[in-house]
């Protein structure tokens, strides 16, 4: 080999050193811009047209805003936001409690030296704030029809909190020194790798009134002749149930990890000085775990805003739209071919997500953190 050779050969390798982190990454920052970047821009293109099938293809007429404001002012209103006729007057103290509460935090938070970074989100959290508790005051506080937006928020807050709850409790009770434990960890854990579609089925069938394996039960309480799914509040208390019972073994998992973190030396130094177990936990327990609890509260915010399996299985979406939820909302009007506000929809849901979640760890999450801190 000729050194004009053995040069061009080093002058390649070390090229190909120098630009070897872009060769490793570019493979993964393809598949992101083929399947997440290019679709969701092309999603965008939908929601702001009316689409039309065709002999050709798609044709794309612009329509600008028209599919959003449809949710909130025309025929889709009620769909998506409720029947809102008029407001109780329960309704009108909770919307004048929200409001003095928004107001009152505004202030103080303007008082104590926030930016105007900080401020302007605060201003888009105390919308968001205020516009749900209008929604509130005009359906559920004056006996008027929900929209999917209300029962999307239902899942979430109700079935988070609940979720939460059991799943930190279990996982107290098996960082316990108890028989068995192994046992149980396993056993908890088994819903959690069911798809969510084995579970609506599984949970539809047990809730059969008649022909189900808990009918004899059912018969027994007296319950024989009661329909659940034709009832709204039963219908949405059970998919959250179905729902729980899925993802309690999520939050059980790495609540467990986080307890078993826990350092025993100040624990077992508490209970030598006599405080009790519900002081140990307040004060010593909790203190540490807490940043492990607010982020596994976030992850499954997140998650629960994209129910659509358990409603459309188990009562699709009924009685009415009592269970359907937005991403449910979103897939109905998309199999009746209307694109456009199918994927506007799919958007305001993403804008929801954003801003509650949002709000959530700026205001929850990140405080819980430099309280632990300290």
């Amino acid at each position: 080999m000729t050194n004009k050779n053995l040069q061009f050969t080093e002058s390649w390798s070390e090229w190909f050193d120098r630009h070897s982190r872009t060769f490793f990454i570019a493979p993964a920052v393809s598949l992101i811009l083929i399947f997440a970047i290019f679709p969701t821009f092309y999603s965008i293109l939908f929601a702001l047209s009316r689409v039309k099938f065709s002999g050709t293809g798609l044709k794309f007429r612009f329509v600008g805003l028209d599919n959003f404001l449809n949710e909130f002012t025309g025929p889709e209103r009620v769909h998506f936001l409720g029947r809102i006729e008029t407001i109780s007057v329960f309704g009108w103290l909770f919307i004048f409690i929200v409001l003095a509460a928004v107001v009152c935090w505004l202030y103080r938070s303007y008082k104590s030296g926030s930016s105007w970074i900080g401020m302007i989100g605060r201003l888009i959290s105390a919308s968001m704030a205020l516009f749900i508790g209008w929604l509130l005051a005009g359906t559920l506080l004056s006996g008027n029809q929900w929209g999917t937006l209300l029962t999307t928020l239902f899942y979430v807050i109700v079935g988070c909190s609940l979720q939460f709850l059991i799943g930190t409790a279990l996982a107290f009770l098996c960082s316990q020194p108890i028989k068995g434990k192994s046992f149980f960890r396993v056993l908890f854990f088994i819903p959690l790798m069911i798809t969510p579609l084995g579970v609506g089925y599984a949970f539809k069938m047990v809730l059969d009134i008649t022909k189900g394996p808990f009918q004899p039960f059912w018969e027994m309480i007296g319950l024989k002749n009661w329909a659940w799914s034709s009832d709204a509040w039963s219908s949405r208390w059970f998919v959250i149930v179905g729902d729980s019972w899925q993802w309690i073994p999520f939050v059980f998992i790495i609540m467990l990890a986080a307890l078993e973190n826990v350092s025993r030396d100040h624990v077992e130094a508490a209970q030598v000085d006599g405080a009790s177990s519900v002081q140990i936990f307040r004060e010593i327990i909790w203190p540490q775990i807490v940043p492990v609890a607010v982020t596994v509260i976030l992850i499954r915010m997140i998650e629960a805003f994209k129910i659509v399996d358990l409603p459309n299985i188990m009562t699709s979406g009924g009685p009415g739209i009592a269970t359907e939820s937005i991403s449910l909302h979103s897939y109905f009007v998309w199999r009746s071919n209307d694109m456009g506000s199918s994927a506007a929809v799919a958007y305001l849901l993403l804008i929801l997500t954003v801003v509650v979640c949002s709000s959530f760890f700026n205001y929850v999450v990140i405080k819980q953190l430099r309280k632990a801190k300290a």
